[in-house]
């Protein structure tokens, strides 16, 4: 039996008012993801990527369309139902980290467990794991400006799976990192995906780092322009999957 998809938007749009004229950042986006799944989304400056980010993180609301998430509509939330939801639902990896510098690596981490009812000594036991399953347990008392940049987005990774997520939502994970530590959190990343079944979004402008994910997915303009599955349009990867010997 198929499962229900964790992310469904259907007719999405997103505009807004500026200087008197209505911007269309996102226009009839119709877009399904399979829960457990990679997905990199690409395109040019302005194409929306980030829009859509932050509408399936909850951070912002849609125009128009129906927009569901891990089963809750979210479009229909009262903001305070919809930061409870965000809290326990998603969870967020930005490119610049965006760490508490006056908080160690495990001070961090442990932030968004403030809001989860759970005991101090649970708290300490998710924070250690999440620590340990990006491989930064070692640093834990340090503060980001004792860790290279590396580190520090290890940090911000263990910081968005700590609440354990439904759905990790990464804005260019990579493009603030040198060559080799933008391996070492691609890595990272398609650990928690094949390892822990981590549903990840991923923006990307670097088309080495999205053939990380197993489905590109491409705006354009405010549409969706190219879905693409392991070098298969969606349709041909169904196909071959139907076809296949069982």
């Amino acid at each position: 039996m198929a499962t229900e998809p964790i992310i469904r938007c259907v007719h999405l749009e997103k505009h807004y008012a500026r200087g008197g004229e209505t911007v269309r950042v996102l226009e009839s986006i119709d877009l399904e993801i399979a829960r457990g799944s990679f997905v990199a989304l690409m395109g040019p400056s302005g194409s929306g990527k980030t829009t859509l980010l932050n509408l399936l993180a909850g951070i912002d609301s849609p125009t128009s369309g129906h927009l569901l998430v891990d089963g809750r509509e979210l479009g229909g939330l009262s903001p305070g139902a919809l930061a409870q939801w965000r809290s326990a639902s998603v969870g967020y990896v930005f490119q610049l980290y965006h760490l508490v510098p006056v908080l160690t690596a495990y001070e961090n981490v442990e932030l968004p467990l403030y809001l989860q009812p759970i005991s101090r000594r649970e708290r300490h036991r998710r924070v250690s794991e999440a620590l340990e399953a990006v491989g930064i347990a070692d640093r834990h008392a340090h503060f980001p400006r004792q860790l290279s940049g590396g580190q520090e987005q290890r940090v911000a990774i263990a910081r968005a799976i700590v609440t354990r997520p439904a759905l990790l939502l990464a804005d260019e994970p990579t493009g603030d990192l040198d060559r080799t530590a933008a391996a070492a959190i691609m890595d990272l990343l398609g650990r928690l995906h094949r390892d822990m079944g981590q549903t990840i979004v991923m923006v990307t402008h670097d088309p080495a780092t999205a053939e990380r994910a197993e489905r590109i997915v491409r705006l354009d303009k405010g549409r969706l322009a190219e879905d693409r599955v392991q070098g298969l349009t969606p349709a041909q990867a169904h196909r071959a999957e139907a076809e296949a010997p069982r």
